[in-house]
């Protein structure tokens, strides 16, 4: 499977000290669309961002990944595309990127043919962060049922590496925006030991991550919720 390539190059680069090498600015490669004929480079990590069916305003926030992918860039040794690209789960690009990014505030709805794609890119080594920006919990806890009828969601207790793999978060999840005032959770779908599915709530780190102007965030809260991503992408990159 091309998604099982891409993961053991770039595997490959973060065991030979991509990742745990001192901070430094990595060389940029240009954008790859899902539309391009020419398959990314796998050696350079890219977040797709999903283009979800069901309604939602999957496209929110367009400042966000560019912003993150820069962070990661300039604060880790991964070589990144610092352009996100957007794709559909029936794109032949699907497999192409082992980290897809899905964020918004109203409704998700998969075709059992969507989930059953999904469900082969995620247990074929694939990596998915859902971000509830607000408003999108029923629709996440709902479809993710359905994707995986016999792996609950689970809370992950702060002690889990992925809150501790490069940037250090004792207490779990930073809360970013306010939401419903509840303390932020982190929940995962699993395959043995490895998150597959990430689930963000009521942290909403992917608002965190766009330009200062548009929610005018703390810079401690933007630096923490880009921190947080980046833990994301290294998590992603070496289990």
């Amino acid at each position: 499977m091309k998604l099982t390539i891409n993961l053991l190059i770039l595997t490959g680069l973060v065991i030979a000290g991509t990742i745990l090498a001192p901070p430094a600015l990595a060389q940029r490669q240009p954008l790859v669309s899902e539309k391009a004929e020419i398959a990314p480079d796998p050696s350079y990590f890219t977040v797709a961002r999903l283009q979800y069916p069901g309604g939602g305003d999957w496209y929110w926030g367009s400042s966000a990944l560019p912003n993150l992918l820069n962070f990661i860039s300039e604060n880790t040794n991964i070589p990144v595309n610092e352009e996100e690209v957007r794709v559909e789960i029936r794109n032949d690009r699907l497999f192409d990127y082992p980290f897809l990014y899905a964020t918004g505030h109203g409704n998700i709805h998969f075709s059992d043919e969507d989930l059953e794609r999904l469900r082969r890119y995620l247990l074929g080594g694939g990596f998915l962060l859902v971000n509830d920006s607000y408003g999108m919990d029923q629709a996440v806890r709902r479809e993710v049922a359905r994707l995986f009828p016999d792996r609950p969601l689970v809370e992950l207790p702060f002690s889990h590496p992925i809150y501790h793999c490069y940037f250090d978060f004792p207490n779990g999840l930073p809360k970013i925006h306010e939401h419903d005032n509840k303390p932020p959770q982190g929940f995962a779908v699993l395959d043995g030991e490895r998150v597959m599915l990430f689930y963000v709530y009521e942290a909403d780190i992917g608002d965190g991550w766009e330009d200062p102007q548009v929610h005018k965030d703390p810079p401690q809260k933007r630096d923490a919720a880009l921190k947080m991503g980046a833990n994301l992408a290294c998590y992603a990159l070496t289990r």
